[in-house]
């Protein structure tokens, strides 16, 4: 008959200690593991009991258990379990489970023969050293943390009652293993990793360090406690530990070698300036940061051991040491980032598809195909560089070939602006639009020859600036030649194009250009292809194109403006009053040309990117939003005060607001999915600033295979509007804002109704457009206010006759019936703005 094993407890088994001790211990000892859970895989004991340490209940009915397993004779309790948290504020818990659970832990055990009790405390409690000294048993203990005060008054409480067992105060070093396993050093390694500019600093000391413990040489040394339980002191304060302690900075610079292949340098900062830097995360940027306030104050301190009393009382002195086992943990990092980082609990988001970069040659075979084809496609597109050089030489011509020094080359309608605005003379303005085009062409040399080394790849946002200081500086010099007007908007556009639209844009996540994934994860199409987007780009042409030829009157190039239906004052018709009116003379620069800038640059954005560009770049998507709503919103309203302020219409102004307005339903798709995958990427732990500048990769979407340019053109019409349904209430609701627009003529409204029916009346029309994207649908309750509104302003304000008031109260009554039910919802979806299409 086999001779019965002494019986070993070991609470807090599932944790990362306890099963590496029941590893160590089992076949020797019958291991008995005490946790909330089983542990999911790695050694068994030979018995699992749950147990909860804040519960008598929980703790009497495991005993009874152990009992029943092992008997009265329990040669060793090794007690893991406790609380811990990285706030650094006092918690409840701690007293509830570090100290009141230890209490009833000894409780239980005076009923039973225990030999020998080890409380796992830390080294933490003892007092900190400075660089040169180091730590014994005998140094006083320093309590000035939650964590570290929890242990020491758990070591104080034991001492009171633990009656006759024997008392093993372990105070181990930080544990760590091959893969790390260590929450402050994985920290550290991952910052490096990621090249994070918060590992360039440190708020203490870079001389202080910690010693730290191999998992296995804690697991040995616990398992000589347990050998020689009967030979030990009945209390006994231990340290276990490496005794060196590598100082943070030459810390820092290993880790640095051994991932990225040079030394990674440390500077030293204020504590004061790391608090603030701390708080602006957590309070003003709603981040959860790592590091924390106490930690910025423990920078300075210092631990190294001194493990005399256990190589004296056990034989034991650690076998391993952090120095050595650094590459093995790196080389893991290397093998596996998302697997490391997982196993580290950190976000393995931040490394999807990511590789070690610099010197290490470990980079990943797919993103070194990658960087080739990217390198393969920058030599085939070195062309643009050669032709924003070519722009630059016919920019800097161009002033001599259009006779700008010219000083009789301005017009007569040139000279009428001149004396209507107050301007300098057109000889001048034409001489200062020339000097521009000769400095902005040397500046497109410039940069088209630096574009050329790939080490200047920002020169291609330095031709960016120049293209779009182009569109706009004819508008603010107010040139008077039409051919300098029309050749800056050339050559701006093209700079633009050449730049960032044809060749690759700078500056883009390498990994989200990997991710082939074009469709938001639970969406059904991509709001980003070209199909999307080209009803876009086609609009913002035409809105351009209109706003131009009305820019070419303000400007003085042309004296007449085609007008077919309004009137204006004099001599001028409705569209010619208008963009000459008080409400445009208060715009410093010409507000039509102002707006076919605008057009330009939404259709040169509609071009931008591909059809993962929701992901790729979210920064273009929402400066693409600002211009198309806002500032549509902004035209809008101009064209709804112009019978209101000015007295009549401008037919061309109200097509291209009618463009401008159509834009935005066709846009706020792709808005969207990009607000939900920030959102995603801020949950998924990534720099929200750096992932909206560069764009990322992304999980759970798909490749868009619905729709092609190869398709039926009836296909390529419909998956252009996807997302985009005109349910008939929205269409008569829409009916019903044009119909109040006009109320002054059909009923002779006057004063405040009549003005109150045409703006109202707008508003109706725009809310029940932008809602026909179905991501905007709830946007469709505005027009219940409105309708309440239209109800109410007959008895509020002047100037309404019966018939207008009770048209008034009609159509408020049905708007507000048409606003209530959502209309027709097409198949598509859209991921968790699913909820809100309602």
């Amino acid at each position: 008959m086999a001779e019965k094993r002494d019986t070993v407890i070991i609470t807090g088994g599932s944790g990362f200690l306890g099963r590496a001790l029941i590893a160590r211990l089992r076949g020797q000892f019958d291991v008995i593991s005490l946790d909330l859970k089983a542990a999911k895989g790695g050694p068994e004991p030979d018995l699992f009991v749950e147990i909860d340490l804040t519960s008598d209940s929980s703790v009497k009915e495991a005993f009874e258990r152990v009992r029943e397993h092992a008997g009265d004779r329990i040669a060793s309790v090794v007690h893991l379990a406790a609380y811990f948290d990285l706030t650094g504020e006092p918690d409840p818990k701690y007293d509830e489970i570090t100290v009141g659970g230890t209490g009833r832990l000894l409780d239980a055990l005076q009923r039973f023969e225990v030999e020998q009790f080890v409380f796992a405390s830390t080294m933490l409690v003892h007092e900190a050293a400075r660089p040169g000294e180091r730590i014994d048993e005998s140094r006083p203990l320093d309590p000035k943390l939650p964590y570290r005060a929890s242990k020491v008054k758990t070591e104080q409480m034991i001492r009171q009652r633990r009656g006759s067992i024997p008392v093993v105060y372990l105070r181990p070093a930080g544990v760590y293993d091959d893969r790390c396993s260590n929450t402050f050093l994985a920290h550290q390694i991952s910052r490096i990793y990621e090249r994070n500019p918060k590992a360039r600093v440190y708020p203490g000391d870079l001389e202080t360090g910690q010693s730290f413990l191999h998992v296995d040489d804690l697991a040995e040394g616990m398992l000589k406690l347990v050998e020689r339980r009967k030979e030990l002191p009945a209390e006994l304060p231990l340290l276990l530990g490496e005794p060196e302690a590598i100082g943070y900075g030459e810390m820092q610079r290993e880790i640095g070698l051994l991932i990225h292949g040079e030394p990674w340098e440390t500077w030293p900062v204020p504590k004061t300036l790391a608090k603030t830097g701390a708080w602006v995360e957590e309070e003003v940027l709603d981040e959860d940061p790592f590091i924390k306030p106490w930690m910025v104050d423990i920078a300075d301190d210092h631990y190294a051991l001194d493990v005399t009393r256990a190589k004296t009382l056990l034989d034991w002195e650690p076998r391993r040491s952090l120095r050595e086992t650094l590459p093995r943990m790196i080389e893991a990092l290397k093998a596996d980032p998302a697997g490391w980082y997982r196993a580290n609990k950190l976000n393995a988001s931040k490394v999807a598809g990511q590789r070690p970069t610099g010197h290490t040659g470990h980079s990943g075979k797919a993103m070194h195909e990658h960087m080739r084809r990217m390198a393969d496609m920058r030599l085939h597109m070195l062309w643009v560089h050669f032709l924003v050089i070519a722009l630059g030489a016919w920019l800097l011509t161009s002033p001599f070939q259009f006779g700008l020094f010219n000083p009789e080359m301005a017009g007569n309608a040139a000279r009428d602006v001149t004396q209507e605005r107050g301007l300098w003379e057109p000889a001048l303005r034409n001489a200062i639009t020339g000097w521009n085009q000769i400095a902005c062409g040397l500046l497109l040399i410039l940069f088209g020859s630096l574009a050329l080394n790939s080490r200047f790849k920002w020169a291609q946002w330095g031709t960016t600036v120049v293209g779009l200081w182009l569109l706009f500086a004819p508008l603010f010099f107010w040139t008077p030649s039409a051919a300098a007007y029309a050749n800056d908007t050339i050559v701006g556009a093209l700079a633009i194009a050449f730049s960032v639209l044809v060749p690759m844009m700078p500056g883009m996540s390498h990994e989200g250009m990997m991710d082939e994934n074009d469709v938001p994860a639970g969406w059904t199409y991509s709001p980003s292809s070209w199909l999307q987007r080209l009803p876009i780009i086609a609009l913002g042409l035409f809105g351009f194109f209109i706003a131009r030829y009305l820019a070419a009157y303000q400007l003085g190039h042309i004296d007449h403006i085609w007008e077919p239906f309004f009137s204006g004052r004099g001599t001028q018709n409705g569209t010619e009053h208008i963009i000459t009116s008080d409400v445009s003379r208060a715009w410093p620069i010409p507000d039509a040309g102002l707006g076919a800038t605008s057009y330009m640059i939404e259709a040169l954005m509609g071009v931008m990117g591909s059809s993962k560009r929701w992901r790729t770049m979210p920064w273009m998507v929402a400066f693409f939003f600002i211009l198309v709503v806002p500032l549509g919103g902004v035209s809008i309203f101009f064209i709804v005060i112009q019978p209101i302020m000015i007295g009549t219409y401008c037919t061309l102004c109200l097509i291209a607001a009618f463009a401008m307005l159509v834009m935005i339903p066709l846009t706020v798709d792709e808005v969207v999915a990009m607000g939900q995958y920030m959102m995603r990427s801020q949950r998924a732990g990534r720099p929200l600033i750096r992932t909206f500048l560069q764009g990322g990769p992304d999980t759970g979407g798909k490749v868009d295979e619905r729709a092609r340019f190869g398709d039926p053109l009836r296909k390529q019409a419909e998956a252009s509007v996807w997302g985009v349904t005109v349910p008939w209430t929205l269409v008569a609701s829409s009916v019903l804002g044009a119909w109040l627009m006009f109320s002054r003529l059909m009923f002779g409204a006057e004063g405040g109704v009549a003005d109150s029916d045409h703006l109202v009346g707008a508003m109706i029309i725009t809310v029940a457009v932008i809602a026909m994207a179905e991501v905007a649908r709830p946007l469709r309750f505005l027009n219940v206010l409105f309708g309440l509104w239209l109800i109410a302003a007959p008895w509020m304000l002047s100037g309404a006759a019966a018939g207008a008031a009770w048209n008034d109260v009609i159509c408020g009554l049905l708007v507000i019936t048409l606003s209530l039910p959502r209309g027709t919802r097409s198949n598509e979806h859209y991921g968790s703005w699913d909820r809100y299409v309602f």
